[in-house]
């Protein structure tokens, strides 16, 4: 089994990082700044990206997992190190990656390879954007989940308000969109934001058994499959069966 590790420039728990780790086919993606709830810097989105990207690029990987380092997922993004782009209306992901929100903006790369996620803790905006544009989540039993955008007077922006309407209805939504409150993991599980609960310190373990075991199917196969499910979610099934001959 072949392991290697590539880590972003930044490696203090402080700035933060996006650690890589590949195991067999399945690359692992940390989000690794514990120290500030996994809090995301420009720097680190752009990590995250490349990761992605890697993911996508690499002929020998073939699901990833991300996942993060201390006792949460992600507390979202670093709002002060993120103001000056903001400002500026500019993204720290080079056009051309793969976007890790798999939002469809042409300027990016849209993921085609599965993408497992595992959170625990705290997982606040940025969070939930991410896991819901993942594949599959699987979620400790300690989980704490919140987009509160409207309580910093801002719009969620990285697919939350698309994604959670789809996965579990508008009313139940704007529930937790219009009133940025914080729900737990089996509330999250009644949504369809996550699809598994376990006891918390086992979340990482679950999604790697989960990766390993789709990484050992076949490969084009499983590309294809979930690009036909993706296909029938954003533009419905009769879209999604035309295609079918062509995939045969």
């Amino acid at each position: 089994m072949m392991t290697c590790m590539n880590t972003s420039a930044k490696p203090t728990s402080v700035e933060g990082r996006i650690s890589t780790e590949q195991r067999g086919h399945v690359l692992l993606i940390g989000i690794d700044r514990p120290a500030k709830r996994n809090g995301f810097t420009p720097a680190m989105l752009r990590a995250l990206a490349e990761a992605y990207t890697r993911l996508d690029d690499d002929p020998v990987l073939r699901v990833g997992l991300l996942h993060a380092q201390g006792d949460h997922f992600t507390a979202g993004l670093d709002l002060p190190s993120f103001a000056p782009l903001m400002q500026r209306g500019e993204s720290p992901v080079p056009e051309g990656w793969v976007d890790p929100v798999d939002l469809g903006d042409p300027r990016w790369r849209r993921r085609a390879k599965p993408m497992v996620v595992a959170v625990k803790g705290i997982t606040y905006t940025l969070g939930i954007e991410l896991m819901l544009a993942a594949d599959i989540v699987v979620a400790a039993d300690n989980g704490r989940f919140s987009q509160l955008e409207v309580k910093r007077g801002i719009m969620a922006t990285g697919g939350a308000t698309l994604r959670m309407a789809e996965r579990s209805g508008l009313g139940n939504a704007l529930l937790h969109l219009l009133t940025g409150d914080e729900f737990g993991s089996a509330e999250a599980l009644r949504l369809n934001y996550i699809q598994r609960v376990v006891p918390a310190g086992t979340e990482f373990i679950e999604a790697l058994r989960l990766a390993q075991t789709i990484a050992e199917q076949a490969p084009l196969a499983v590309i294809e499959t979930r690009r036909s499910a993706v296909l029938a979610v954003e533009q419905g099934p009769i879209v999604a069966q035309a295609e079918f001959e062509a995939v045969q």
